[in-house]
């Protein structure tokens, strides 16, 4: 019995094309940082590498911690002194990366028949954002914060997705047995993982990414009406 559904965001409450998502997203990072003295080119090789640090992070420190130091050795000194600059972006000029992501009404509509069902939800996006950059994306999608009661993001997580270890610490954070979650996603790779702790898994496929191209038949999937059928059924 499912007690517990975990959502990713990115392709799946938030529709979107993930390469045009992350070049509007740069470049307008780099031109707000610009004039702060940070060179375009340098703090986007920065962000790229602090990504992939974050994605390789063995939980010894937070997702954060493991950033700003790749950071900090890309511009030779404490970064983190500018984060409240680096905040007032995601505040501000972040917004405007709204237009390049799409919008299905679908997705809060589902958020809000599962709760009231009586499950919980927690938002399981991979957490290489800082919260207030997640919860902008949140709002994009037609859903506040307070839908979840959990939010995964970089300062309160010390994996990332694919690991399953990732799953593992939300498990452990909000006292949950795999055997009664739900993890629902658009990555074949990322997301269905969960399946290997014992979760069970459906895969949407509005904003399907299938890198491997795995047989996807493997999965229950589909959109968010085969989603709620599925979730009914079980």
């Amino acid at each position: 019995m499912i007690t517990t559904c975990l959502f990713d965001l990115d392709g799946t409450l938030l529709p979107m094309d993930q390469e045009i998502f992350v070049k509007s997203y740069l470049s307008r990072l780099a031109k707000k940082m610009a004039p702060c003295g940070y060179d375009p080119e340098t703090l986007v090789k920065a962000v790229w590498a602090g990504t992939a640090a974050m994605v390789q992070n063995d939980g010894s420190s937070t997702n954060d911690a493991v950033f700003w130091r790749v950071c900090d050795g890309f511009f030779g000194r404490d970064t983190r002194v500018d984060e409240p600059l680096f905040e007032a972006f995601y505040r501000e000029e972040f917004q405007q990366v709204r237009r390049d992501c799409g919008f299905n009404p679908l997705a809060a509509e589902a958020i809000r028949q599962i709760k009231s069902m009586g499950l919980r939800t927690v938002l399981a996006t991979n957490p290489l954002f800082p919260p207030t950059a997640t919860r902008s994306r949140v709002r994009w999608a037609g859903l506040d914060p307070d839908d979840f009661e959990w939010i995964t993001t970089y300062d309160n997580s010390s994996h990332c997705k694919p690991n399953p270890d990732y799953y593992r610490e939300i498990l452990d954070k909000l006292d949950l047995k795999a055997d009664v979650c739900l993890m629902v996603g658009n990555d074949v790779s990322e997301d269905m993982v969960a399946g290997t702790l014992g979760m069970k898994v459906f895969l949407l496929t509005d904003c399907l990414i299938n890198k491997e191209n795995a047989d996807i038949s493997q999965y229950p999937h589909g959109g968010f009406p085969e989603l709620l059928n599925y979730i009914r059924s079980v």
